[in-house]
């Protein structure tokens, strides 16, 4: 069969799932689309549907070995008809345990055929690890891998899913960290933070954060445009050294077709 068009659809509150998902795409050669569903403005209203014709690209972050709740909630509108569909998840050199098979389930669940998967390194939202990934050389890698996985599904009647590694049932996980950001006096109220976190846990002054409902993905760090947004507490220094030293170990990718 050959396809009409790619879509990437990523949950990416610091890029990393964002620039693996789009380089599986990109790979793909196909004529390219993209849903970014990481800001609560931009969380589907209804039922978003693809046909047999088309392939789906989905990225996800890991947190603590699973999905995030949230990305997993608004992944749950996409509908398959019988969709071939790409599966990524992107960690920060510990490990993505189940976070892959649970994606993959996700996807069936709802229509999509997975034809490949791949958990794929990229910079961790704690401390400094992995800083430079993806970097081109993985990128290209990961280009590569996408023209494989449209290539064979292109040649081949798509009836089996990969064997893609993680435990039934899943290990706890998915609902991100104990760390809340702080906001400097530099900050200028232009409420950039507040329209882009993942599920509005920033109030209209900038400042203020649910914490029943921060993510601790720090997003809000990543885009504020005065670098107002800081981690800065002794706890979380110390935390981050710890962690920095104990994931030092750079890990591969891991691509299946």
């Amino acid at each position: 069969m050959k396809f009409k068009k790619v879509t990437a659809i990523y949950f990416s509150p610091t890029s990393g799932s964002l620039r693996n998902a789009m380089a599986v795409a990109e790979g793909t050669g196909l004529p390219m689309g993209s849903i970014d569903m990481t800001a609560l403005k931009n969380a589907p209203l209804g039922e978003i549907s693809f046909g047999s014709d088309e392939i789906v690209v989905l990225g996800a972050p890991c947190y603590g070995g699973r999905i995030p709740e949230i990305a997993s909630s608004r992944f749950s509108l996409l509908a398959g008809n019988d969709t071939p569909c790409i599966v990524t998840v992107t960690y920060g050199n510990r490990h993505y345990d189940d976070a892959l098979v649970e994606l993959c389930d996700l996807a069936q669940s709802h229509g999509f055929i997975p034809i490949a998967a791949a958990a794929l390194i990229a910079k961790h939202t704690y401390g400094h690890i992995a800083e430079s990934r993806p970097d081109e050389i993985d990128l290209e890698t990961t280009r590569l891998f996408g023209q494989k996985a449209v290539c064979g599904a292109e040649k081949a009647i798509i009836d089996v899913t990969p064997s893609v590694p993680g435990n039934r049932p899943y290990k706890d996980g998915g609902k991100g960290g104990i760390f809340r950001p702080s906001t400097t006096d530099a900050c200028v109220k232009c409420s950039k933070c507040v329209s882009e976190c993942p599920t509005g846990a920033i109030s209209d002054d900038c400042r203020t954060i649910d914490n029943a409902k921060c993510l601790a993905c720090f997003r809000c760090i990543s885009v504020c445009p005065m670098k107002a947004k800081v981690m800065d507490s002794e706890e979380y220094r110390a935390f981050a050294e710890g962690f920095t030293q104990k994931l030092s170990v750079p890990r591969k990718n891991l691509y299946i077709l």
